[in-house]
Order: C-alpha cells, then structure tokens, then sequence
C-alpha cells in the first residue's frame, strides 16, 4: 500500500480526523508514560534473549559481555535521542506519530520516506512471522511431550497459532494492548527466571553437559561468527516502531518516553544478562538458537524438572501472542489510513468490517510463511543487519544532529557520528555474516518442515 511521500521539511498533517484514520483509531492517544513502557518491553525483551547464550558462543565470554553492554548504552541513548527529536518536533507544531513521517521531514528527503516504511514493514513483518513460528514451536514441543507418538506437524500448530492472532487482531487501537503488555512484561520476568533456574540446576547437577567455551578454529569462520552474533544481539535490542509507541501517549510527550525507557532497561538489565551468563555458562559453544532446546535435547532426558520448563514455555507462548499484536500494529496503521472513514465510529459496520478482513487477511499472510518457512535462527540475522541497525543504531544519530545542529567541535556531535561510523560498518558486515550462514545451512531448509533449523 503504497502511501504518497510528505514534502520535504513542511509541517505534517497530523491527527486530522477528517483525514487520517489511522493516526486517529490504530495511533490513538491516550496513554501515559507507563503504558509506553509496558509497550516497549514488550517489543524488546522477548524470548528472543533466550537466544542471546547462541550470540555469545559466536563472541565468547569477554567480546560477548562487551557487545550485550555496549549494544544496551548504544540503544537506550538511540531511543534517547530519538525522543528527544519527536518532543522538538512536537514543540514545533509538528507532532509526528509515524517514524517514516519523522525521517522525512527532518532529513528533508522523499526517498527516506519509502526506505524507512520499507526497513519498518520488512522488520514487522518478519517478526509477526517469526512470532507465530515461534508460538506454533512452543505448542508442539508441549505435544511431544505429552504425545510422542502423535501425527501432527508443525504447520498444524501454526495453523492453530493463526487462528487465535486473528481474534487477537481486533483490538482496535495500539493503546487497547496496555493491559496485554503489561501481562507481557510479567511473562518476560517469569520465563527467564525459570529458564536461569533451570540453566543453574542443570550446571550444578552430576548430568551436567562438558563445558567448551572455545571458538573455531578458522579465523575467517570466528569473524563471520562474531558479526553474526553481534546482529543476532542488534535484532535483539531493536524495536524499530519508537515514533509509533510515543504516538500512544497523551500530548503533551515531551519527558514521558524517557521514563517509559527507564522501566523498560530495568527490565532489561535483569532478563538479558541473566539469561545470557547462565546459558552460556552451561551449554557453551554447543548452545542452541533457543537456549529451551538445550535444556530438552532430543536425545537423552530432560536437563530440567519438565514441570518447570513447561510452564516457562506456556509462558514463551502467551509473550509472543502480545508480540505479534505489537508489531502488527504498523501495518494495521498503514491498511486503515486507506481503508477506514474517520467520519464515522471505530466500531461502525463501515469500519468494522474491512478491519476485520485486512487484518485477518494480514495474520494469514503471515501464517501462511511461518509455515513455509521455519528458519528463525538464521532469518533473525539478517533482520537484525538490515533492519534493525539502521533503524535503531543509525538513522537516531543522523536525525538528532539534523534537528539539533551540535557543533561540530562537541563530544556528543563526534559520539553521534562514530556511531553512525562504527554500526553502519557492522551492519554490512553483519548483513554479509548472517547472508551467508543463511546460504551454508540452506541445503537444511525444507518447506512446510516440523523442524525449525537453527
């Protein structure tokens, strides 16, 4: 849905009921600074940290430690200032709730536009795929467990999976998932501490596994690994819909972001390191993309109580239902600026109707991949290369020093721009790494497949 690109550095409609029904029912704003936090979290700590043990075996115990910190600083400063260009914006009587709006306008180019709507659907997109992949995962290892011997497949519980993102689909407004989020945010909190519970007993127990912290062998193979795993923990961080979740808020913004930000990095602190270290410390360079699959190999018994690891998987399940809701509400802002009549009510038969077929039509899609599809691992770099990165780690500097103007000559001009300079470098490099691991495992890939390659 091809949307026409704003003119360059003029002042942006915004919330012009008469003409935009997306700012006005999927952006509505009415939140406060909490409910962005709940938001926040929710887009970044997922049970996707249960892969950052796989990051650290392509990186190891120091570089791993060092890139986790340094991607944490980097990020919460880039939301930061990110922040702080849409509160001068807003001041300015241009309050942008869209981040391809708020790239355009301040970069003053119309091609920045459509890279940015591009970058953004790419990366929700994938996510939402991934999040129903994940979810139908997580019901099947709970079949196989309860029924080794059952007939079905993966793409059955993807299936199922679709079913249930269809009704949750409806939630009219980004803000109508607060209460969902905030549920999120006590999930994210209580898998990952049942997965470091698990990880310590396993450790600690006579069935421990043998410990290997060493890398390869190859010094072209340790490299192309360490940029793999460094967008692995970029994907990871990033969220890349920021402009989207302070459209959320009540006007006016300015300072609420930052508090919302604040909750979210404590959320952060907690469940990113811990799942980190302790997953690495047991598994070592033979942790899996999902550090559950470690805990329940498929050979030999379970390195855990199975109680345990079941209720952190149902709590898996439940996150990425509020996962894919999150990230599908970009392209719900997109379909309905087309497709609803602001001049009428949210929940009119003539609004009411082409939403629940777009975003049914919208879930299936991505359903529809998940199941074609199951290569998470490797796809999650490559979205953490080519989308994140720029996003998150690049187009935030550049966009502060447009509107700003530091001096040349000051600390956070020069920080900005090594910035910019050092990730656009890991990005490409990134983007190569994470390309070419997709290649190698490609003789693994089967459509419709019941495993999910790593």
């Amino acid at each position: 849905m091809a949307e026409a690109a704003p003119k360059p550095n003029v002042s942006l409609r915004n919330n012009r009921q008469d003409e935009d029904a997306g700012a006005a029912f999927v952006l509505e704003s009415k939140g406060k600074w909490w409910h962005a936090g709940f938001h926040l979290t929710t887009a970044i700590v997922g049970p996707s940290i249960l892969s950052l043990p796989y990051a650290f075996r392509g990186l190891g115990w120091g570089l791993g430690f060092f890139c986790l910190t340094v991607m944490g600083v980097v990020t919460f400063y880039s939301y930061y200032l990110m922040s702080l260009v849409l509160d001068h914006c807003e001041k300015a009587g241009r309050r942008h709730i869209r981040f391809r709006e708020l790239a355009a306008d301040v970069l003053g180019s119309g091609w920045m536009f459509y890279f940015v709507i591009f970058i953004q659907t790419a990366i929700n997109t994938g996510i939402s795929i991934g999040a129903i992949l994940l979810a139908g995962e997580c019901l099947q290892i709970m079949y196989s467990n309860l029924s080794p011997s059952g007939s079905l497949k993966l793409y059955h519980f993807i299936a199922m999976v679709t079913a249930v993102m269809i009704a949750l689909s409806q939630f009219p407004t980004f803000h109508s998932l607060r209460h969902i989020n905030l549920v999120s945010l006590l999930l994210s909190l209580g898998y990952t501490f049942l997965v470091v519970g698990a990880c310590i007993r396993a450790g600690i127990s006579e069935n421990a596994p043998p410990r290997d912290y060493s890398l390869e062998s190859s010094e072209s193979t340790r490299v192309f690994n360490a940029f793999t795993s460094i967008s692995i923990i970029a994907a990871i961080f990033g969220n890349g819909i920021l402009p989207e979740i302070q459209a959320t808020l009540a006007p006016p913004a300015t300072g609420k972001m930052v508090k919302g930000l604040s909750m979210c990095y404590t959320v952060i602190f907690f469940t990113f390191y811990s799942a980190a270290v302790s997953g690495y410390w047991v598994f070592g360079n033979k942790s899996n993309s999902i550090i559950l699959k470690s805990l329940m190999p498929d050979e030999g018994p379970s390195l855990a109580p199975v109680p345990v690891l079941g209720l952190a998987v149902i709590f898996v399940l439940l996150q990425l239902l509020a996962i894919g809701l999150v990230y599908s509400q970009v392209a719900y802002e997109i379909m309905e600026k087309k497709s609803a009549d602001v001049n009428q009510g949210i929940f009119s038969k003539r609004n009411l109707i082409p939403r629940i077929i777009l975003r049914s039509l919208y879930v299936v899609f991505c359903g529809f991949f998940a199941a074609m599809l199951p290569f998470f691992g490797d796809i999650n770099g490559v979205v953490g290369a080519v989308g994140f990165i720029p996003l998150d780690f690049i187009l935030p500097m550049l966009l502060y020093n447009m509107t700003y103007k530091p001096s040349k000559s000051s600390i956070r001009y020069w920080i900005n721009t090594s910035i910019i300079i050092v990730f656009t470098g890991a990005g490409l490099m990134g983007a190569f790494s994470s390309t070419r691991k997709l290649v190698l495992d490609a003789k693994e890939f089967k459509l419709f497949s019941s495993d999910v390659v790593d």
